[in-house]
């Protein structure tokens, strides 16, 4: 049985890893991250300093192996006053299989259904969510079950480099509180939304429209109370879908997004029953982005996972509305939904991101997620013979970092290793111990003994391996906000 709560984390004040006190940082070694989108960057022999507030001060690359490291965090600092006693250093730079890496955005996932990853039958969504997801998540109503579960979901996705997430909860106001709280505690980034349902859902796990808008503000309310700022955890309108949702409560929704400019997430095109279904419930609107788009929910802040099946013309209301694509192939195949047409919508400049779907996904890992990304792209030229539809190892790894912060309006704050951002980042080691990855001697770059462009070469071959090989074993450190929330070391 769950641990009884002697107090739930939303009654009292609560502490988090991301506002602790830390030190001045330099940062020094190879630093790895994918700017745009194809383009993947690999800084030698860099210094990153990291202020006391978690933010990159600066970038410089290191060219004399004798500069001494702590004078030049001095020398380029912005801070005043800062003396060499307020100044710490993690140097990795004679190691050629230590990097560091962005922290990895999951822009979709269930945290309530975390327990069922990797349990899905034969389903395909409909069933699946009557079968498996429902009974998981009516049960979070149980705060001591639903702090057991969150706990252990936003522990686990930290652990695989996860340091932004956002969420889906439950109908439960009071749960998804405490989920908000969990993330804050523990160090990671998140939006939480609580789910809509007003209509065709279990009786036990259903709210009326008053109750659901009640609810929804009640949320919203601690999660700002919570985190003023924002710069932490956000709340995210979250309507399940189309159908779990009456047009009166999707267009109150709208109305609370667009005067609170507000986050708002959602399912779309995910299954070819959904979608006539859908059809059958909307026969006024033109299609099923359509129903969202005219109730008012869609917007540069809004993330649409899966986007499987879309057509032409819902493709013209996302880029009228600037609304974001979280792609979840693990999910996609777990429970027969398709294969998402990525280039296509790369090509015609809809953001894209990635998200595990826990537990449509059967993984919390964005790695994992990445590298199916990649295959799934290579099925779909399968069949259409395109061979331009397939996505490069440099494409996931932007759509896990820098994709993310896009879609979520946070490339302002993290995705990439750039002046001004937070330092929110891994540190990999390739040969970590029990390491699933296999590194000969000569596959190692040697920096400094081959020239410049050999070495890259095999230094990106090694990065290939991490994708196709690599998991949480590889990461020795995660930092949000220049704090440490994991450390394997």
């Amino acid at each position: 049985m769950p641990t009884k709560i002697q107090e739930p984390y939303f009654q009292g004040s609560i502490d988090t890893l991301c506002y602790r006190k830390i030190k001045y940082t330099g940062y020094y070694g190879t630093f790895v991250h994918t700017p745009q989108l194809g383009k993947l960057e690999v800084l030698n022999k860099t210094l990153v300093g990291v202020d006391t507030n978690g933010t990159i001060d600066f970038i410089i690359p290191i060219n004399s192996k004798d500069a001494d490291i702590k004078e030049l965090i001095l020398k380029h600092s912005s801070i005043k006053g800062l003396n060499e006693n307020d100044v710490e250093i993690v140097d990795i730079s004679n190691e050629e299989t230590r990097f560091f890496f962005p922290g990895f955005i999951d822009t979709h996932i269930h945290a309530p259904q975390f327990p069922n990853n990797g349990i899905f039958g034969n389903s395909t969504l409909l069933d699946w969510l009557e079968t498996y997801t429902f009974p998981l998540e009516s049960s979070c109503k149980d705060l001591n079950i639903a702090r057991e579960i969150y706990t252990q979901c936003v522990r686990r996705t930290l652990g695989y480099g996860t340091t932004t997430a956002s969420y889906y909860a439950t109908i439960h106001a009071k749960a998804t509180s405490l989920l908000s709280d969990i993330a804050l505690i523990h160090g990671q980034r998140a939006f939480i939304g609580k789910v809509c349902m007003n209509r065709f859902a279990p009786h036990d796990y259903i709210e009326t429209e008053d109750e659901c808008k009640a609810s929804t503000l009640q949320v919203i309310d601690h999660i700002e109370r919570r985190n003023p700022k924002g710069d932490l955890i956000k709340p995210v309108l979250t309507p399940r879908f189309a159908p779990s949702c009456t047009e009166e409560m999707m267009r109150w929704l709208g109305i609370v997004r667009d005067k609170g400019d507000y986050h708002c997430q959602t399912h779309l095109s995910e299954n070819n029953n959904e979608i006539q279904w859908v059809q059958e419930l909307f026969p006024k609107y033109d299609n099923y982005t359509d129903v969202y788009y005219k109730n008012g929910l869609l917007s540069t802040k809004t993330t649409l996972a899966h986007c499987i099946h879309l057509s032409d013309d819902e493709l013209l209301i996302l880029q009228k509305t600037g609304s974001g694509v979280s792609h979840c192939p693990t999910s996609n195949s777990s429970i027969t939904s398709g294969e998402a047409r990525i280039r296509w919508l790369l090509d015609n400049q809809i953001n894209v991101s990635l998200g595990t779907d826990c537990s449509g996904g059967f993984t919390p890992s964005i790695l994992e997620v990445a590298k199916h990304a990649l295959l799934v792209s290579r099925h779909l030229v399968m069949k259409t013979k395109n061979d331009a539809e397939k996505l490069t190892p440099a494409e996931v790894l932007y759509l896990a970092t820098m994709g993310g912060a896009e879609v979520l309006k946070i490339n302002d704050k993290v995705g990439c290793f750039k002046k001004g951002l937070k330092f929110d980042a891994q540190l990999i080691n390739l040969n970590a111990k029990n390491s699933n990855i296999d590194i000969f001697h000569f596959q190692k770059p040697k920096w400094g003994q081959f020239d410049t462009a050999e070495s890259m070469n095999k230094f990106i071959n090694l990065i290939d391996k991490w994708l196709f090989n690599g998991d949480d074993r590889n990461i020795e450190t995660v930092y949000v906000n220049g704090r440490t929330v994991i450390n394997n070391v």
